[in-house]
């Protein structure tokens, strides 16, 4: 287990398309943990593997109440609508922005052993998800928003 160095904007990484994952095995493993470690690390509730500069289909996330890894991950439905008034990111620090996103969506994927799972998301944990599956298909809360602004400029 170790911490990765994360991307930040504007590395073209950010803006590529991630590619599938097709082998499940001790890598991968290893990556998982990693991602963990460096989300934890930098403070964050989510991370995606174009993040640490690996064009993989792969995310993290913890809001609190565990954490959630999904490799493969689709929103498969979703519903409702919310407005974050600071949604921020790692790979872009000093900046956040309005984004509207939907309230209510579920994922499907797979574990870190290929198995199915499907993950129903509301709220926060929902807003997360929709974040870093944004990632693996290269766009960036700052792409959507309909404001962004640095914090200091609130004071």
């Amino acid at each position: 287990m170790g911490i990765r160095q994360i991307v930040k904007y504007p590395d073209p990484i950010l803006k590529q398309v991630a590619k599938p994952v097709t082998r499940f095995n001790e890598r991968l493993h290893t990556l998982l943990d990693d991602m963990a470690d460096t989300m934890y690390e930098a403070m964050g509730v989510g991370l995606a593997a174009p993040q640490i500069a690996i064009s993989k289909r792969i995310l993290v996330v913890d809001i609190g109440e565990g954490l959630h890894e999904i490799i493969n991950p689709e929103i498969v439905e979703q519903s409702g609508e919310q407005i974050e008034p600071s949604e921020g990111c790692l790979s872009i620090p000093g900046l956040v922005g309005d984004v509207r996103r939907a309230n209510k969506i579920r994922v499907q994927g797979q574990d870190r052993n290929g198995n199915p799972i499907e993950i129903e998301a509301e709220g926060y944990l929902s807003r997360a998800f929709q974040h870093e599956i944004d990632h693996l298909n290269g766009v960036l809360f700052i792409d959507i928003a309909e404001k962004v602004w640095r914090p200091s400029e609130e004071e």
